[in-house]
């Protein structure tokens, strides 16, 4: 049976973050919204190419042709053009043969407020204001950092990984961390190893991840054949004894990474070049801005105490 739109996993998008828009941007910026419209009109049929975002998105709604009876995800548009100069972008997303039907047009105004309304567990936009307003709500969002598309038809697998403190999990320990140091977060972990952290930003998109992992679990028993598409990783700078709690965590939730690292401080790009993910959710910038050869799609996550001070 089909799942309803209040148990899917749903991730709005925001146009700057699935396609590249940065030629139209650059008349708004220049000649305003009226010559903008018209760069749009202009430009009907001119398919806009593939953003940071796409590669990742192409592959999330993939899932739901692994389970066409329940079609467990989904995809809305959420974007601050009008109808109107929207088209362009509804021609390339069919032109591209995605399966996105829902879209909100907010000409001019950030779509933020409305991802509740369509049950969003993810926003993901390359507009800065936009990420740290939904952030700043309790709404889970995250910044698309610029980085090169790369995106191979014949991979069929989706690769997510998460950081751990700031985005599946609140930012009690980073706090610690930052007002006290390294000392006193592997004792303050210690002492609460057996306690589960409160759930991050982005913890109902894993753990909503985790059951479409559960799914597939079920496929492979029932056909043996069958290639599983989703995998996970948590890639945290973590190391012991700090490690306990983030099981603890996971443990409560009921759910697990495919593959967890704890690094200890170590470059995270080392793991991540060769995990490949097709995107990659931390909430420090100084773990982003390392990027092998700028391949990964990097997503900023700008929560908690790692963040503040930073609007």
């Amino acid at each position: 049976m089909a799942f309803q739109i209040e148990h899917k996993l749903v991730i709005g998008v925001a146009s700057s973050a699935l396609f590249d828009l940065s030629g139209s941007h650059q008349v708004y910026l220049d000649s305003g919204p009226e010559e903008y419209r018209k760069h749009q009109e202009q430009n009907l049929d001119v398919i806009l190419g593939k953003g940071v975002a796409f590669p990742f998105i192409r592959r999330f709604l993939n899932i739901n042709k692994c389970f066409p009876g329940q079609t467990p995800v989904e995809v809305v548009l959420f974007s601050r053009n009008s109808p109107e100069t929207g088209l362009r972008v509804m021609r390339s997303i069919a032109h591209y043969g995605l399966d996105i039907s829902r879209a909100a047009f907010m000409t001019g105004q950030s779509p933020y407020t409305y991802l509740p309304a369509f049950n969003a567990s993810l926003f993901l936009s390359a507009n800065e204001d936009d990420v740290r307003k939904a952030i700043d709500a309790g709404y889970p969002a995250g910044l698309v950092l610029p980085s090169k598309i790369s995106d191979d038809d014949d991979d069929i697998e989706l690769r997510v990984a998460f950081d751990f403190d700031g985005v599946l999990a609140d930012d009690e320990s980073e706090t610690v961390f930052k007002h006290n140091g390294l000392d006193q977060f592997h004792a303050h972990e210690t002492e609460n190893m057996a306690v589960p952290h409160q759930p991050g930003p982005l913890a109902d998109m894993f753990q909503k991840l985790a059951l479409m992992q559960r799914i597939e679990e079920r496929m492979q028993k029932r056909d043996p054949g069958y290639r599983k598409v989703l995998r996970i990783a948590i890639i945290t700078a973590r190391s012991a004894p700090s490690h306990e709690r983030v099981v603890t965590t996971l443990k409560s939730w009921g759910v697990s990474a495919n593959e967890t690292f704890f690094l200890g401080g170590m470059n995270k790009t080392r793991v991540l070049s060769v995990f490949k993910p097709h995107i990659f959710f931390d909430d420090q910038l100084t773990h982003l801005e390392s990027s092998p050869s700028g391949t990964i799609p990097m997503v900023h996550v700008p929560f908690g105490v790692a963040n503040r001070g930073q609007i």
